[in-house]
């Protein structure tokens, strides 16, 4: 009977060790990489490596392309608005975001004849239960063709999507705010 306990006991203290010993060594190779930022140069090298990449390429391909063009021109258009963080005039043109989307809660947009993604991230769940909160309720309420204002710091794209993504920062729908996202905690 004991050598059936040590014949089970033995493997469960190897294992133990192993994962022990590996969860320390990804601790160590995360704290020195995390320890100094990367100089101009470095970044700059990083950049041309990554360009030389598969995905560098097929990057600077979509870049290129009549649809990342489209995608450029439409960011430049509401560039002065986003650095000034002013008013931008919206028509809702759909609930959704385009099929196989990631970017959490959103709806389509158009601004001046151009249409953007307008994101507001991932539907957080609230701590003390299982159902979501209701930061996008009032939002859930907009409908095709209704008529907003938002106000933005940010714009970004991505290959997978035929335009420009606008990070929701501020909605208002008949001089009433429906929207305003939270400022971030211990940052600025």
């Amino acid at each position: 009977m004991k050598k059936i306990i040590y014949a089970v006991m033995l493997p469960l203290v190897v294992v133990s060790g192993l994962v022990f010993a590996n969860r320390e060594i990804k601790n160590e190779t995360s704290k020195k990489s995390a320890s100094k930022p990367l100089s101009a140069a470095e970044r700059k090298a990083a950049l041309k490596k990554w360009e030389a990449t598969p995905d560098g390429i097929n990057y600077k391909k979509w870049e290129a392309s009549p649809e990342g063009k489209k995608v450029y021109a439409g960011e430049a258009k509401i560039r002065k608005h986003l650095r000034a963080f002013t008013n931008m005039e919206a028509v809702v043109t759909s609930l959704s975001l385009p099929p196989g989307s990631r970017l959490g809660f959103g709806v389509m947009v158009r601004i001046n004849g151009d249409d953007y993604i307008l994101s507001f991230g991932p539907e957080k769940s609230d701590k003390n239960s299982l159902n979501f909160k209701n930061e996008f309720q009032q939002l859930r309420g907009l409908k095709v063709n209704d008529e907003i204002v938002i106000r933005s710091h940010n714009v970004s794209h991505a290959p997978k999507y035929s335009y420009p993504i606008i990070s929701g920062d501020y909605v208002e729908q008949e001089s009433k705010i429906i929207y305003k996202r939270a400022p971030r905690k211990g940052g600025c």
